[in-house]
């Protein structure tokens, strides 16, 4: 059993380490599924059911004060990316068809919730919120949730299972609609003469990662996410949600826009070190995580399918309501569900020209997600 803190730290980086190595080296099929970083959760879970991880301040305390301040200066550089002036300029039929994706996963998790909530555990709102917030934008902000809203981490492995479950399942829907898009144009009547004309670019930095970068993506980010933390800590709560771990969200994600309007946006390796920075931080959620009472987790995948079917319910009725075009409604739900992983590739299996809309959908759900699940929180808790 580990019972040293820094010992602890040190499995989580050798465990990120390896994987992610793997995941861009190996070639294994299974990454294609399974993203390293749920293999990450599933490890970290495992080795402390198992018994490997000692309790105690003195074990979890030093993993803990690494994971409060790079959770904040990895949101703040995944947004490097997201210029708000770029998002506008997707037009109005897109950015429409991007908010009733939103809002369908919105009222499905809020309906399903009241459905099942006799049977789920008394927090399951907290770690529901949190896939909320996976769904309309990211692993980043689902982690970024369950850091202010603290669901107890078997109950949040749940919504992990969930995600992860129901996130490879939708993937293969969308990728097999691909095929049926002129029949179901044909069925909304939908007009797909306005993507020809969509002039939407993203920046592509190619530079290459150096030391100048990296001191301003490692030690940037970190001095701003002590510093928001800082500042967070100095203003009002409000309830359980409007917390100082939401100030430091707030802050962080305000200055991560403006940064992304400015030339330090194409800052090289912002993404790949946020990316290190998310595998650390779900290591520490995953190392108090307790497989041995798994046996709820089939509630809650059947509480994600049920919100995707409403979902999909939703975008069918809007498509054919205002004669929306297939490709729309399926990078606009891959958006949501699968951020800037998949969205690009969806969008991509339609046209390699429409790449940048994949990417920009994806992007406004990297800045959004977080306060979504916040917001679903407020409903489902007063619920």
């Amino acid at each position: 059993m580990i019972t040293d803190g820094l010992m602890l730290l040190g499995v989580l980086m050798a465990l990120a380490c390896v994987l992610i190595v793997l995941e861009k080296t190996s070639g294994w099929k299974v990454f294609k599924y399974v993203p390293g970083m749920v293999f990450m959760y599933l490890s970290c879970a495992l080795l402390n059911t198992l018994g490997l991880f000692g309790d105690g301040e003195a074990v979890r305390g030093p993993t803990g004060d690494v994971a409060n301040v790079l959770l904040p200066a990895m949101i703040f550089l995944f947004l490097f990316e997201c210029d708000l002036r770029k998002v506008w300029r997707l037009g109005p039929r897109l950015l429409l068809t991007y908010a009733v994706a939103v809002a369908s996963l919105f009222g499905g998790m809020v309906l399903v919730y009241l459905l099942f909530k006799g049977l789920l555990h008394e927090e399951s709102w907290r770690a529901l919120s949190a896939l909320l917030a996976s769904w309309t934008g990211g692993s980043a902000n689902m982690v970024a949730v369950q850091g202010v809203l603290q669901a107890p981490e078997t109950i949040f492995g749940y919504a992990l299972i969930t995600d992860t479950t129901m996130y490879s399942l939708w993937l293969m829907v969308l990728f097999a609609s691909v095929g049926l898009a002129p029949k179901f144009n044909r069925f909304t009547k939908a007009d797909t003469s306005y993507l020809d004309l969509s002039d939407v670019t993203v920046k592509q930095d190619e530079r290459p990662v150096t030391v100048n970068s990296l001191a301003i993506t490692v030690f940037g980010s970190i001095f701003v996410a002590i510093m928001a933390r800082w500042v967070g800590g100095l203003l009002p709560e409000y309830g359980d949600v409007i917390n100082s771990t939401t100030w430091t969200i707030l802050i962080v994600s305000v200055l991560g826009l403006i940064v992304a309007v400015t030339p330090m946006s194409t800052t090289a390796g912002a993404r790949p070190v946020g990316t290190l920075m998310l595998y650390m931080v779900i290591g520490d959620i995953a190392s108090g995580s307790d497989f041995a009472a798994i046996t709820q987790a089939p509630l809650y995948i059947l509480v994600g399918i049920l919100v995707l079917l409403f979902h999909a319910f939703i975008m069918i009725g809007y498509a054919k309501l205002t004669k929306t075009d297939l490709f729309t409604v399926a990078v606009a739900s891959a958006g949501n569900m699968g951020g800037l992983a998949s969205a690009p590739a969806v969008a991509g299996a339609y046209s390699q020209q429409l790449i940048p809309v994949g990417v920009l959908f994806a992007l406004l759900g990297s800045f959004l997600g977080t306060f979504i699940g916040l917001a679903g929180a407020q409903v489902m808790g007063a619920l």
